[in-house]
């Protein structure tokens, strides 16, 4: 299951990335965030616009926005 799809509140880990979906600076500023394989991450919120993006996850004690095509790169296993 990608990110993008896990549903709301449901925790979940990163299994995998696929870097090659991202713009280089947009995977360093992820990583920099914290958001890499390994990470524990929930879904918080869904936009309200077609598509509902952005995403708000948790990562750890944050709340970041992520677009759902970032979101769609992500491999997680439910926790």
């Amino acid at each position: 299951m990608t990110l993008d799809l896990l549903p709301v509140g449901q925790k979940a880990r990163i299994v995998a990335v696929d870097w090659s979906v991202l713009a280089p600076d947009e995977g360093k500023r992820l990583r920099a965030l914290g958001i890499d394989t390994g990470a524990k991450v929930a879904v918080a919120h869904r936009g309200v616009f077609a598509g509902s993006d952005p995403l708000a996850i948790t990562v750890g004690r944050m709340t970041v926005a992520l677009r759902r095509v970032h979101a769609g790169a992500m491999s997680v296993e439910v926790a």
